[in-house]
């Protein structure tokens, strides 16, 4: 199995002669350069994950890829006339020989119900477990883990509990792209603390505020 990193969640997974290409979010651009790609696996809705537009060239220069994606997701791809294969949790799908299984329906919590969607890790050929936004066990032995290890519902604390809990052979980090998007993880107390009286005020880098 080969993996190469095109950003953020980005991935190419050459697995037994199939080529999985996993969100081709906004976070990345490399995916545009891609060619041969059998399968592209999208865990979830959110921008870094799924743009429309970049997926819809990854299609155009792949014509024969097929997607594979949640309920959730589908919904949007089905308004875009984009067709796809439904793999949510307790689902999975045979291509070429390479099982993909779908674990998980949660994104993992950002605050109470913020940004809460559908989110579905998969299992690849049973060795490699992508999970997406979340901390999901798949409670099986896992060979090689993406570990999400930046984000607004994200801690190092947490990727290091998880990585403790699945046990892994080998773990690599992903989710790594809200390092150099700062402003993400200012969504949820920008949306929050107002509510409650409270400002909530973004000093950038260079710059002064009076207070």
């Amino acid at each position: 199995m080969n993996i190469t990193k095109y950003g953020h969640c980005c991935l190419l997974i050459d697995i037994e002669g199939v080529r999985i290409l996993t969100d081709p979010g906004s976070y990345s651009t490399m995916q545009s350069e891609v060619r041969d790609v059998d399968v592209v696996l999208i865990t979830h809705e959110h921008a870094d994950h799924l743009h429309v537009d970049s997926l819809k060239d990854v299609l155009s220069k792949n014509s024969n890829a097929q997607v594979v994606t949640n309920a959730s997701v589908g919904k949007i791809l089905g308004g875009e006339g984009i067709e796809y294969h439904n793999v949510s949790h307790g689902e999975k799908i045979d291509i070429k020989g390479v099982t993909i299984e779908g674990f998980g329906d949660k994104h993992a919590e950002i605050y109470k119900d913020f940004g809460q969607v559908e989110n579905t890790g998969y299992f690849i050929d049973g060795k490699f477990f992508y999970p997406g936004d979340a901390f999901y066990n798949p409670e099986r032995p896992v060979d090689v883990l993406a570990l999400p290890v930046s984000g607004p519902w994200c801690s190092i604390h947490d990727a290091v509990e998880y990585a403790l809990l699945i046990k892994p052979r080998v773990a690599f980090p992903v989710h790594d792209g809200n390092l150099l998007h700062p402003g993400v993880p200012h969504r949820a107390p920008a949306k929050y603390l107002p509510e409650a009286g409270i400002d909530f005020v973004v000093i950038n880098v260079g710059e002064t505020k009076e207070f």
